[in-house]
């Protein structure tokens, strides 16, 4: 049967999360630098509380099964969540949820050692520390197949060296988990694999934070890595084994990061509404304007085909379609991610008038977060090619030179099949 409705229970704790956001959550934005720099005094001050008040609800990292803490909750409940979540940069943290260390929690928990998971996974769990996933590079952008990092095995150690590009979170990180090239002359999804590597290895430089308008710090690091020592135990799965690890992390990471996505896509439209029934111009309401409300129109049909992309991809990982079988559809999400806050945040801006360029408004941040979205877990334009191609897969080509449905055929078989054959 299907349904869309919520189960009360937990309706219940929507209404609190996102009561919780508004009240708590959000005026931290306005107050503190980078949601990842735990170290700050101030983070210890006035998150911490916080954290502790989702803990007792029993919301936190509810992304991870029973045996880690977590509630084992499936991708619908957890889309549900990061809407209201997504609402507040710290929110994600908050509720123990932030990319990327779910992402790289699952590595650990699928990948790591009794050992690793003690040193690395428990505390990461507990917010105690935070980490860092380090793919791309200079020269390779999203192409992983370009990558250079080599990894070289000598004796019970691996030497990594090369440079690494746009590290998010480096600058605060315990640990990296970088994608390296262990056999250059293999398939080419079997020449690299994954390593955990402890953030105070000597050997590892930060040769430059990056930033984007929006970012209270500048948080993505160009990072150089030489003659880095790291056990022989500290590759994660086997060799070879990187793309395979790497998929653990991202397909349920995309839909989190799409339904929070659409809270901050939301947050610009209801702005859009309040700014349009409260100025007036040339005698009337802005909100009678026929071309403002063709915008409203628009951004609320968007928001919602949106929204119930990304729950019935969320559906289907629940039903235990794995990330191969719904591939076509994460990507799909991807996709129309980026264009919809970007599209959202425009109107919101072109509404508010002059006001809405200004640094008091957030539109201009979230237009470039917009192209942010659509350049990280790799390219819109690439996963428009994988949307396209997997539909394809399921479509036949047609024997003769002239398509079946052609309407001559058609009559011709529909005369056939009603036994017409020689009549009017």
């Amino acid at each position: 049967m299907w349904s869309f409705e919520t189960d009360p229970d937990f309706q219940q704790e929507l209404d609190w999360i996102n009561q919780f956001v508004r009240d708590e959550v959000e005026p931290l934005d306005h107050v503190l630098g980078s949601q990842w720099n735990i170290h700050d005094p101030e983070f210890q001050r006035l998150v911490r509380p916080l954290q502790k008040q989702v803990q007792e609800r029993g919301l936190w990292a509810c992304h991870l099964g029973p045996e880690l803490g977590g509630k084992g909750y499936g991708q619908l409940k957890l889309a549900l969540m990061n809407e209201q979540f997504g609402r507040s940069r710290f929110g994600p943290i908050v509720f123990g949820s932030q990319a990327p260390d779910t992402g790289n929690a699952e590595i650990l928990a699928h990948y790591g050692t009794p050992e690793q998971k003690k040193r690395f996974l428990d505390p990461l769990l507990d917010n105690e520390i935070v980490s860092c996933f380090t793919m791309t590079e200079p020269q390779g952008g999203a192409d992983p197949l370009v990558l250079e990092a080599s990894a070289v095995r000598e004796d019970h150690e691996w030497v990594i060296n090369g440079e690494k590009w746009f590290a998010s979170n480096a600058r605060f990180a315990s640990f990296f988990i970088i994608m390296a090239v262990t056999d250059p002359d293999a398939p080419p999804y079997r020449r690299m694999s994954m390593f955990i590597v402890p953030a105070d290895t000597p050997g590892i430089e930060i040769v430059r934070n990056y930033g984007f308008y929006g970012e209270p710090q500048d948080t993505h690091a160009h990072l150089r890595w030489t003659s880095v020592r790291v056990p022989a135990e500290n590759m994660l799965g086997e060799q070879g084994d990187a793309f395979v690890v790497a998929q653990v992390r991202l397909g349920g990471g995309r839909m989190h990061h799409a339904m929070r996505t659409l809270a901050q896509a939301t947050r610009a439209f209801d702005m859009m509404c309040e700014r349009a029934v409260s100025r007036f111009t040339k005698g009337e309401q802005l909100s009678k304007k026929q071309m403002v409300q063709e915008k409203i129109a628009d951004s609320w049909v968007e928001l919602r085909q949106f929204r119930l992309l990304i729950l019935e991809t969320a559906w289907l990982l629940d039903q235990g379609h794995d990330y191969k079988a719904t591939r076509k559809n994460i990507a799909a999400v991807k996709t129309v991610m980026p264009r919809i806050l970007n599209e959202i945040a425009a109107r919101a801006l072109q509404i508010h008038g002059s006001l809405g360029i200004s640094h008091d408004m957030p539109f201009a941040e979230w237009i470039i977060n917009s192209f942010h979205v659509g350049l990280a877990d790799g390219p819109t334009e690439v996963h428009k090619v994988t949307v396209a191609r997997e539909v394809l897969k399921a479509v036949q080509p047609a024997e003769g030179p002239f398509p079946d449905y052609l309407k001559s055929e058609q009559v011709r078989r529909a005369r056939e099949k009603f036994g017409l054959d020689g009549e009017g």
